[in-house]
């Protein structure tokens, strides 16, 4: 099962790399994306120039969690919390997605990741 899982987890990081910060969206989406994908966040576009850096990855099951640090040129900084769920071959199906910005400074002394 772990083997499954850490491959699960290499193509969604994979998939995200090449969709932001390689901005291949479109091969992104013949790679990874399965047939039959539900996309649940009803604001999801591209988004040319955004990147990501990987903070957590953690899987289970099919689903594979990123917490990510994200880069909006022009924008604040926002950190995401993005559920991806994969089939029986290892493409993605599902995705759902937490967003806030990263304020400039924290109430509490802590950081978002």
């Amino acid at each position: 099962m772990s083997d499954r899982l850490d491959e699960n987890k290499r193509r969604v990081v994979a998939f995200y790399d090449l969709m932001f910060n390689q901005c291949r969206p479109a091969e992104a989406v013949e790679r990874y994306v399965g047939a039959n994908y539900t996309q649940h966040n009803p604001a999801v576009a591209e988004y040319p120039g955004k990147r990501v850096r990987f903070v957590r990855i953690l899987a289970e099951g099919d689903y594979v969690i990123l917490h990510c640090h994200q880069e909006w040129p022009g924008e604040p900084d926002w950190a995401g919390i993005d559920i991806f769920r994969l089939d029986a071959d290892g493409k993605i199906v599902e995705h759902w997605d937490v967003l806030q910005t990263v304020p400039d400074q924290s109430a509490n002394g802590n950081t978002m990741f």
